[in-house]
């Protein structure tokens, strides 16, 4: 039997542990055939639709998820960063450049934020010093008051991923691609133009990117399953305005 040099030996060592690392890395074929679905959760062999439904299903299941990007609704884009869990959630919402805080816990939702927001809402100056007053209170936010439908909905998870979670069209898959380090399968509702999701390949299929049909948001979803603390704030931090709020 003739011997292999060491040289070739050490090269071909070498090209396939590169190999191993692209497939791992990036989810790209082309090394002597690699398969993209070697060690994954096998949902990148899937039709499309058992994909969506798989990735759905995941979702629903997880009992917390922290969710982050865009949104365009009604004409008008919110940024959010929101943890929810099956009986509210916390995060930050910043539309038409002001922030503001939102917590829900139970059928309560507050609403936090600083002066400029009082005195931004619907344009026009909220009187008599209450927006001082407000500044960086927790202000209740009663449930028959406008801005209790608008905002409650960002920290729903139900709500949120019923809304968020959809393509539209025809689904196809679109490719092995990675998100934050994950590998992914790429499903796509009318070739992009109704949306995309990227669907972890790794663990549970959970959905892990949605850009949003028509260019309305692109949304992040991490920590899944991963609790928080979900609190009412102390009394000395809660303003109570009654039946409606100063400035809707």
């Amino acid at each position: 039997m003739t011997a292999i040099p060491h040289g070739r030996t050490r090269r071909t060592a070498l090209a396939s542990a590169l190999c191993a690392l692209v497939v791992t890395g990036t989810g790209l074929t082309g090394c002597s055939g690699g398969d993209p679905d070697a060690g994954t959760n096998g949902v990148g062999k899937l039709p499309a639709e058992k994909i969506q439904a798989r990735s759905r299903a995941a979702a629903d299941s997880a009992g917390t998820v922290r969710l982050s990007g865009n949104v365009v609704s009604n004409g008008r884009t919110y940024r959010l960063d929101m943890r929810l869990k099956s009986d509210g959630g916390t995060g930050s919402v910043t539309s038409q450049g002001v922030t503001f805080g939102l917590l829900r816990v139970g059928s309560q939702l507050y609403l936090k934020a600083d002066t400029e927001f009082w005195n931004r809402a619907d344009g026009k100056a909220t009187s008599g010093g209450a927006a001082d007053k407000l500044d960086g209170k927790y202000v209740k936010v009663p449930q028959g008051d406008p801005a209790y439908k608008r905002f409650s909905g960002f920290t729903d998870k139900n709500v949120l991923l019923d809304g968020l979670l959809t393509l539209h069209g025809t689904l196809a898959t679109d490719g092995h691609h990675q998100q934050s380090g994950v590998r992914t399968i790429r499903i796509t509702g009318d070739k992009g133009s109704g949306g995309t999701l990227d669907v972890s390949l790794e663990g549970t299929p959970y959905p892990l990117r949605l850009a949003r049909a028509g260019g309305a948001g692109t949304l992040s979803f991490t920590d899944w399953g991963k609790d928080f603390a979900l609190a009412q704030p102390e009394k000395s931090e809660t303003v109570d305005y009654g039946k409606q709020l100063p400035a809707s």
